[in-house]
């Protein structure tokens, strides 16, 4: 497919995996406008606490990450078919290996961090460079490989960076899923699915290649379950029965109810079982959700418990993916949060690694597939073949579920 480069094309469209040198040269200057937004708001908040992530240091690997790949990196126009450790120039900042590689964080020399200011003029020297390299690059997929993958890249990063923030109670005034119209489930006949992406444009690794899947006939909700919905499951002492728990789900939850006195998802503050409503901690502020907002903030252990509890079954990632694509117009809602699915990240057929090696190919067998998007994820990224991931003590995310019919 060639590279989508009119006008009228979006940068906020899924799109962008197509997207030629015009659109992306827009899209990059985008995303790193609002990595230094996001990076204005907690440098603004007082100073959080030492350990951990620090959002400094992954606004700066943002830009490492980005000249590794483009401004250093001699083989950038082979695509897919650069070495995993190419031959690297030198970055225009001296230290910027030892700051921001993360493959460095663990042996990295007794080095103080660097300041804000030298962070951001990193970040918009970076920026200016990749987009004089772009200006020469053919377009072809292969060329346009890593400035595609360095905006999605920064496009990832600026939604761990909003999780950040709702860690560390950093205000952000962004817009929260609306309630939702509750629909009766969607009964979807038998098929045989093309799972995953097909070649041209950008393909994260993990997606490759469409391959065909027998589905059989299934139903699922048509939208994420609700807090009143698993409010239910919380009344019903849900968090103290270990009958409705994987074992190691519940050997999870009791590691944290020693610590936290944990009866309900993370962050919630109070959940009003007559009304179906909960008051949750978002970005800093106490916020009273409506019964009919999706949940949010769940582990796969409490997705998997409520589906116990419930009699029903998280989908599977092919049964997400069919329903996405062949039930919008049924009225299957997906994008308010990201959504469990009941299978493991494992590599599908035809899989190679992509250079960047480190994205997929750890978490193989220890991760649980995500599917679809968030209020927090930017549009662009909002793409139905996407298959993210996360462990399944993992309740920091905006991530929810839906059910299926067993």
């Amino acid at each position: 497919m060639p590279p989508v480069s009119t006008p009228l094309a979006s940068i906020d469209s899924p799109a962008m995996r197509q997207a030629g040198r015009d659109l992306l040269s827009l899209a990059l200057m985008d995303a790193r406008n609002h990595t230094l937004h996001l990076l204005d708001q907690f440098e603004s908040a007082p100073p959080i606490a030492q350990g951990g992530l620090q959002p400094r240091w992954l606004a700066g690997h943002i830009g490492w990450m980005a000249e590794a790949w483009l401004g250093r990196n001699t083989q950038r126009s082979r695509g897919t078919a650069c070495a995993f450790q190419p031959t690297r120039l030198a970055s225009i900042e001296p230290h910027a290996d030892q700051w921001w590689n993360a493959e460095q964080m663990q042996r990295r020399v007794a080095l103080a961090g660097p300041d804000l200011a030298t962070t951001k003029h990193f970040l918009l020297n970076t920026l200016e460079s990749t987009l004089e390299l772009l200006e020469k690059t053919p377009e072809s997929d292969e060329a346009l490989y890593f400035y595609r993958l360095a905006l999605f890249h920064e496009d990832l990063r600026g939604e761990q960076l909003i999780t950040l923030a709702q860690i560390h109670g950093i205000p952000l005034h962004l817009p929260l899923p609306g309630s939702m119209q509750l629909r009766p489930p969607l009964p979807l006949p038998a098929c045989e699915w093309q799972l995953g992406s097909e070649r041209g444009g950008f393909v994260f690794d993990n997606e490759k290649w469409a391959h065909p899947v027998a589905v059989p006939g299934f139903e699922i909700d048509a939208q994420p379950v609700s807090w009143a919905q698993f409010v239910e499951f919380v009344d019903d002492e849900g968090y103290d029965n270990a009958d409705w728990w994987h074992p190691a789900g519940w050997a999870w939850l009791q590691t944290l109810a020693e610590g936290e006195g944990r009866r309900g998802p993370r962050y919630v503050d109070q959940i009003g079982v007559a009304s179906g409503a909960v008051l949750q901690t978002r970005f800093g502020a106490r916020t009273r959700l409506a019964g009919q907002q999706p949940a949010m903030h769940m582990a796969w252990w409490e997705a998997d418990a409520w589906c116990r509890w419930a009699g029903r079954r998280l989908p599977s990632e092919q049964e997400w993916e069919r329903a996405a694509l062949g039930a919008a117009s049924q009225g299957f809602r997906w994008g308010d949060v990201h959504e469990w699915t009941a299978s493991s990240l494992v590599p599908w057929p035809g899989f190679s690694a992509d250079p960047w090696m480190a994205y997929s190919v750890p978490w193989f067998g220890r991760a649980r597939v995500l599917r679809g998007a968030s209020f927090a994820t930017r549009a662009r990224m909002k793409h139905p073949k996407f298959r993210g991931f996360a462990l399944p003590g993992d309740d920091v995310r905006f991530v929810g579920f839906r059910s299926c019919a067993i």
